[in-house]
């Protein structure tokens, strides 16, 4: 059982009270859980201090704007996120539910949408995502994704004053490298592994996003950078939506920059590396 207070929370919210409890992985500054109620139907609580208003904002607008695969959300305020528990596999998915997930983040970011940035800044993870208007792509990556997580994390200490510089000469050429898209996309900004759902040959969920309206390069590049998608899924995008041949050579990889940033933030150090080698690959 949730403690008296989550499950007095979780029944003023939903009229139901929860009998039993299963912890799930995900959880960095709050706590995630399976919740079963009574009659047998499961949902998710996630509980405490992690931008959860926000979460629920991404997750509501993912719904209403588009044909992704996300949880319901059943309640939502700043300490407390409730959803329904989608049923999945667990672990990497297969070649077919990699097809399946091409065909939905190509329906996605095939649609234009008004801008760059969003109506409201969010997250990723427990770090702000600030997403002011822009009609250019590239000024808004450089600015409000590269620079803002290097200096962020310069503040605090995880990012050291030589790689802040290096970030910076980056950020000064940065026009070189990277293109403005046909049209700006909503984004999930934040699909890895953990964060798809498979369910046999199928997609059954994507959870954890961290919305805005960008460029699809950045979304397949963060697809790339922990295994998540492969060659089945390459192939299928591109009969759906083509991306430039020569995305691979060197714009994945800037464009890992920023969730590496993020983990070098969140988690460790040593995810700076990664950066560090194509920072040098460009003489930086």
């Amino acid at each position: 059982m949730p403690t008296e207070t989550l499950a007095d929370r979780i029944e003023a919210a939903i009229g139901r009270r929860p009998v039993a409890v299963e912890p799930l992985a995900g959880g960095s500054t709050v706590e995630v859980l399976k919740v079963a109620l009574a009659g047998g139907e499961q949902i998710v609580a996630k509980s405490g201090q992690g931008n959860l208003a926000v979460e629920r904002f991404m997750l509501d607008d993912l719904a209403r704007l588009s044909d992704l695969p996300v949880p319901a959300v059943l309640y939502g305020d700043d300490t407390l996120l409730l959803m329904d528990y989608v049923e999945h596999d667990g672990g990497a998915p297969g070649a077919a539910a990699q097809a399946h997930a091409a065909d939905l983040l190509a329906a996605l970011h095939t649609v234009p949408r008004d801008g760059f940035g969003y109506a409201g800044d969010t997250v990723i993870g427990r770090l702000p995502q600030p997403n002011p208007p822009g009609d250019r792509w590239v000024p808004f990556f450089r600015d409000h994704r590269l620079l803002h997580m290097a200096e962020r994390g310069h503040a605090e200490g995880t990012v050291g004053t030589v790689l802040r510089k290096r970030l910076e000469a980056l950020a000064g050429r940065i026009d070189r490298y990277l293109d403005e898209p046909p049209h700006a996309a909503l984004l999930h900004g934040d699909v890895w592994t953990g964060n798809v759902l498979t369910r046999g040959d199928r997609i059954a969920g994507f959870i954890d996003p961290a919305i805005y309206h960008g460029h699809p390069e950045i979304e397949l590049a963060f697809a790339t950078l922990f295994g998540t998608f492969g060659e089945p899924f390459f192939r299928r995008y591109a009969e759906r939506a083509p991306f430039a041949p020569d995305f691979f050579e060197l714009r994945r990889d800037l464009y890992n920059i920023y969730p590496l940033l993020v983990h070098v933030r969140y988690w460790d150090v040593a995810y700076a590396r990664p950066i560090e080698a194509t920072l040098a690959r460009l003489g930086l």
